[in-house]
């Protein structure tokens, strides 16, 4: 049996898999929103439920955000993976910390489970270069300064459930990515360099002018207060005043909350935005595929696009749910079977 823990910037989710051809059957699963220090939460909360399964579990795989250049395959821990984890973690500070101090906590209740690392980022390694690469001076692309995409466990569990040859993933959650998919491999997306950049999300900017952020900085605002004020204080909570829920917003808008009006507003016109430009990118589109908590979940949100994208011809538009953990099963069945590992 395979144990799976997707830790993110506000959730916890853990699930017992099935191992086999496809693990995707789920024995046992649970879910929480993060509170407190995590390795608490995990002592008590998690590690009581798992206790019946100690015995049984085989290996176990994580949900690992930013691999950087280095990791573009389902890897092995050990120490030296995570050091260079660590060496990362700054380019997604919401995300990798908690991943691998969920991996530590793993390794000192069971030292002799093999751990593997899936990654986010790695679907999207194939990317072109005209895809990856800013157009900065050439000192400052050096070291891995390039776009990488993120959500790419959900983009491939997508492209895996709803294959066709031109497809768009749109992931719509707490945040939010686009994926161009030509015949099941990424070609673009709205993420770049740190999970920052594209749609807007529930409290992350998305794509801002950097001039404007340069004229922040000179006015006196300093890099820790772009930083949060960025990731943490933008998005729908910062354009509403109200929250970052997508139901609590459609209920305040349809009482005519201002607010929430602007914030959905906005955030559907930069999802149509970058709807088309991933249509532009694939030459056309055979299907379009919501996912993510507010993707998959919210009936309206079709209605709200659809209109829009008459010029597109005939496209196939669909809700699928989220499934990253049983994607992270898929990928390390695939690498203990010997194809596309990375040993750490």
């Amino acid at each position: 049996m395979l144990l799976v823990l997707n830790v993110g910037s506000s959730s916890l989710k853990a699930a017992v898999l099935a191992a086999g051809a496809a693990p995707t059957k789920r024995l046992w699963q649970a879910g929480a929103q993060r509170h407190g220090p995590l390795g608490e939460q995990l002592d008590q909360w998690l590690a009581p439920q798992l206790e019946p399964w100690w015995p049984q579990l085989t290996a176990a795989g994580h949900r690992v955000v930013h691999g950087g250049v280095r990791f573009t395959a389902p890897t092995r821990i050990n120490p030296a993976v995570l050091k260079e984890l660590e060496g990362v973690s700054a380019l997604a500070p919401l995300h990798n910390p908690p991943a691998l101090e969920a991996i530590q906590w793993l390794q000192q209740r069971q030292p002799g489970l093999k751990q593997w690392a899936c990654f986010d980022t790695a679907f999207h390694a194939s990317l072109p270069p005209e895809a990856y690469t800013y157009a900065l001076p050439a000192a400052w692309r050096q070291g891995g300064r390039r776009r990488y995409g993120f959500h790419g466990l959900n983009h491939q569990h997508v492209a895996e459930s709803a294959p066709c040859p031109r497809l768009i993933s749109a992931h719509l959650g707490g945040g939010c990515s686009l994926a161009a998919i030509r015949d099941g491999r990424s070609v673009d997306t709205t993420m770049g360099f740190t999970p920052l950049e594209g749609l807007v999300m529930a409290s992350r900017s998305g794509s801002v002018d950097p001039g404007l952020l340069l004229h922040l900085q000179r006015q006196g605002i300093s890099l820790e207060q772009l930083d949060q004020g960025l990731n943490q204080r933008s998005g729908l909570v910062g354009l509403s005043e109200l929250s970052s829920d997508w139901r609590e917003l459609r209920k305040a808008a349809a009482e005519g909350h201002t607010g929430a009006q602007l914030a959905l507003a906005v955030f559907l016109h930069r999802l149509r935005q970058e709807l088309g430009a991933m249509a532009a990118s694939l030459g056309g589109v055979d299907q379009i595929a919501l996912t993510g908590g507010i993707g998959a979940n919210d009936p309206k949100l079709l209605g709200d696009l659809q209109p829009s994208f008459a010029w597109l011809g005939s496209v196939r538009w669909l809700q699928v749910d989220a499934d990253e953990e049983g994607m992270i099963g898929r990928l390390i069945n695939r690498a203990d079977q010997g194809s596309g590992a990375a040993d750490g």
